[in-house]
């Protein structure tokens, strides 16, 4: 290969990047199809949940609002006596799971536990009980924990916030290497960063691939298995995330000449194409494509990404290379150029984000009282800020100040970097957050949400409270060690107290769900600061007392 001169090497080139597309191609047209979903919610199940029945069932069937697909070993029933009371494995049909029980079970109060995994790759997870003949004190599932460790919900949005830096590190010096770079400057720096893009981006794509296994079947960073796995990269998830690893593959092919020097225009257009099918596969793994309207979602988001891209990728250049290397002659060709583009870049960055949050949010009551909601306003509000340092930027072009005086320009554009590097943070926690419309749907028009960790010399305890709103109230409590793993508890006590109204503790009955898990129900029924006291025992002679402070409307 080394005698091969350079035109059959641009042809190898666009060969097998052709191959890479049309594999990517295929592997799209035989991946899963996926129902257009997201965050599923039980919304009846047979026997009801708390219903005494005269004799046992043969079969426990949960039905949920959307399609829900199987993580394995994680839909369990429990008889009385702590065993396991399902035959065989659940069947998933749509939106209804059905389990196979032992209908000669003993008489008593049988626990269903489950997690399965909606349309947009979430998990879902929850617990109810029924009784046979008369109820009888509520057993424990024994199993495995079913959460993900909190390292690995903070390591998942570390994978999403790197694939999106990455992007923008490979963007950005494509661009601006093919279109706007002087003849005279050297190359190198910008092909490493583009190259460092590339890195991250695939890096970013296999974390997330191996993540996906304990985010959605609960355990730790290393609690993989092949059958988790193979589970994920069957799923639409890791279809997608398989068909951005081979894209990635077929556009290095074609990138190498590209940061070398100019290329053609057949070069480019492959190119092009290879980009925009990559920047596809990050709405087809997420809400997007669980959306109710996923064609216009897939597409908006994608425009949304990639316009980021090309708008952070280009101030990135500016910032880093052009504004100090290029002379006032090159300067005055590529700003004015460069400033339609961004203008064109955050013109699409607003439609797109107008459009997606309508789908997303819904209303305007989700957008201020949802995590989703205030997560977006957050965003919104810094991109107000960068948008008002790009006007200043492009005023400073206008005026042709820029390329004698550059200095004030690179100010604004490390400004607009800075501010930006926030909102691929808040983007990073957006993907994972449930969209505020299922929110609202969940937890009903008005409903709200408290969560908070207490730590104590002992363990941590993870408090939720759903809706944290006057009357019923669903409590989940979490116990963790120190160093965040499930925290074994022996005995759960809580309570609830309103002192400015003279309510004295009310104590919260509770229901184990597992050894380190139990939920229970409780009525509040004033608003304003209520007190709660945990206590969690972990063995005869160790436990801890922790308090919060809830502010219920």
């Amino acid at each position: 290969m080394i005698g091969m001169t350079a035109a059959p090497r641009r042809w190898l080139a666009r060969l097998c990047a052709t191959a890479g597309l049309l594999v990517t191609v295929v592997a799209l047209l035989i991946a899963p199809a996926g129902p257009a979903s997201a965050h599923a919610v039980l919304v009846s199940s047979s026997p009801a949940a708390s219903a005494v029945l005269p004799s046992g069932p043969a079969e426990v069937v949960l039905t949920f609002s959307e399609s829900v697909r199987k993580v394995p070993d994680k839909v369990r029933v429990i008889a009385p006596d702590g065993s396991r009371a399902d035959r065989g494995e659940p069947s998933f049909e749509g939106a209804v799971v059905t389990i196979p029980v032992d209908p000669a079970g003993e008489r008593g109060t049988y626990l269903v536990s489950y997690r399965v995994i909606s349309a947009d790759s979430h998990p879902v997870s929850g617990a109810f009980t029924y009784s046979v003949g008369a109820p009888s004190p509520p057993p424990v599932d024994t199993g495995d924990d079913s959460r993900a460790d909190p390292v690995v919900g903070a390591a998942v949005k570390v994978a999403k916030f790197l694939g999106y830096a990455g992007l923008v590190l490979l963007v950005g010096p494509a661009l601006v290497l093919g279109a706007l770079w002087p003849r005279r400057l050297s190359r190198r720096a910008p092909a490493r960063l583009a190259w460092a893009g590339l890195g991250l981006v695939a890096l970013s794509t296999l974390a997330d691939l191996w993540l996906q296994v304990p985010y959605t079947a609960g355990g730790g960073l290393f609690d993989v298995t092949g059958a988790g796995l193979s589970s994920v990269l069957g799923s639409t998830f890791g279809a997608a995330h398989l068909v951005r690893l081979g894209l990635l593959a077929a556009a290095a092919f074609l990138l190498r000449p590209l940061l070398a020097g100019p290329v053609g225009r057949a070069d480019g257009i492959i190119l092009t194409v290879l980009g925009v099918a990559g920047l596809l596969t990050w709405p087809l793994a997420g809400h997007p494509a669980a959306s109710p309207a996923p064609a216009v979602s897939v597409v908006v988001d994608a425009v949304h990404l990639g316009s980021m891209a090309v708008w952070l990728g280009g101030l990135l250049m500016l910032a880093a290379f052009l504004l100090r290397r290029a002379d006032e002659r090159e300067l005055t060709a590529i700003l004015p150029i460069w400033s339609r583009w961004a203008a064109v870049a955050v013109s699409a960055l607003l439609l797109a984000g107008t459009v997606q949050a309508l789908i997303e949010v819904a209303t305007p009551n989700a957008l201020v009282n949802t995590t989703y909601g205030r997560l977006l306003l957050a965003k919104i509000g810094l991109f107000v800020l960068v948008i008002a340092v790009a006007a200043y930027s492009r005023q400073l072009v206008r005026r042709r100040v820029a390329a004698q005086r550059p200095v004030p320009v690179r100010r604004a554009v490390w400004v607009e970097l800075a501010v930006t590097a926030v909102v691929l943070g808040l983007s990073a926690t957006l993907v994972q957050t449930p969209p505020a419309r299922t929110a609202v749907d969940v937890a009903g028009s008005e409903a709200g949400y408290f969560t908070t960790t207490l730590e104590s010399p002992l363990l941590n305890i993870q408090v939720e409270l759903d809706p944290a709103e006057r009357g019923n109230n669903s409590m989940h409590l979490y116990a963790y060690t120190k160093d965040n793993r499930p925290q074994p508890v022996v005995e759960w006590r809580a309570t609830a107290a309103l002192p400015s109204a003279g309510i004295e503790p009310i104590d919260i009955p509770l229901l184990p769900l597992t050894d380190n898990h139990v939920t229970g129900e409780i009525n509040l029924p004033a608003s304003g600061d209520w007190q709660l006291r945990l206590t969690a025992r972990t063995s005869d002679i160790d436990q801890a007392t922790v308090t919060a402070t809830v502010p219920i409307r």
